[in-house]
């Protein structure tokens, strides 16, 4: 079963019952208790469901939309952001690029030819090797279910032997004191590209502020720019503490 699929009928579930536990979502879906954490906490960001201690509760003044609408309308948002990102990206000519959806915006919109990109996005990598010219490092490690990225401590160790002139990240949430993720794994991950890289690069649309999630990954002050689609309203006590943010094209 799909991810959208799994959404549909988890909300579906919790209109009817109003709560649930991840066991009864587990059984109901026929996957792993993982799955339904990683497929709750996803939804918790889109703002669809509100996670309990072991479960969810349905939102009851949420959209009566489609979760397919829900997913198109961020899918907007991501695109707006790497439009942004497009205008005001620095010269590089080696990247560390994550298997963010957003970053993977971005790479459908950029040429990378005769440039060197690291990354531990499968999809990210199979798209890009599609196209001539572009050197494809991806770093070893582990594929766990459900999920599209290598990771583990083997990737952190070959990515952090790297010194890619710039990394492009984004992100599961984003406050004023730093960058979340869902998982341990993807956030270690993100400190260890980070740290080796010479520019640090936030993508983060307008759904993503004002969240935290498990894991902070750094502050804000990590970064040498943030692009982001959020409004000038959302950005500005970024730039009172003088980060540099671009939320348009210009």
């Amino acid at each position: 079963m799909y991810i959208k699929e799994r959404f549909e009928k988890i909300s579906e579930y919790l209109k009817t019952h109003k709560k649930a536990t991840v066991e009864e979502l587990s059984a109901l879906l026929y996957v792993s208790p993982a799955t339904i954490r990683r497929d709750l906490g996803e939804m918790q960001s889109l703002g669809i469901i509100a996670r309990t201690h072991g479960g969810a509760l349905y939102i009851e003044d949420s959209e009566e939309t489609s979760i397919f609408v829900r997913l198109d309308k961020n899918a907007r948002d991501k695109e707006g952001t790497a439009m942004i990102a497009m205008h005001h990206l620095p010269l590089f000519q080696t990247a560390f690029i994550d298997n963010s959806s957003t970053c993977f915006a971005l790479v459908k919109l950029m040429s990378l030819e005769h440039k060197t990109v690291i990354t531990n996005g499968l999809q990210l990598a199979l798209t890009l090797s599609q196209q001539e010219n572009i050197e494809i490092i991806m770093p070893g490690g582990e594929v766990r279910f459900n999920t599209s990225a290598v990771s583990g401590s083997l990737a952190c160790n070959t990515v952090a032997d790297f010194r890619p002139d710039i990394t492009l990240c984004s992100c599961a949430a984003i406050d004023e004191n730093g960058v979340y993720e869902h998982s341990i794994d993807s956030c270690e991950l993100k400190k260890a590209a980070l740290k080796a890289s010479k520019k640090r690069i936030l993508l983060a649309d307008r759904t993503k502020f004002g969240h935290t999630t498990t894991y902070r990954t750094c502050s804000l002050a990590a970064f040498d720019a943030i692009y982001t689609n959020a409004d000038d309203r959302t950005v500005a006590p970024l730039r009172e503490k003088g980060l540099t943010v671009f939320n348009s094209t210009r």
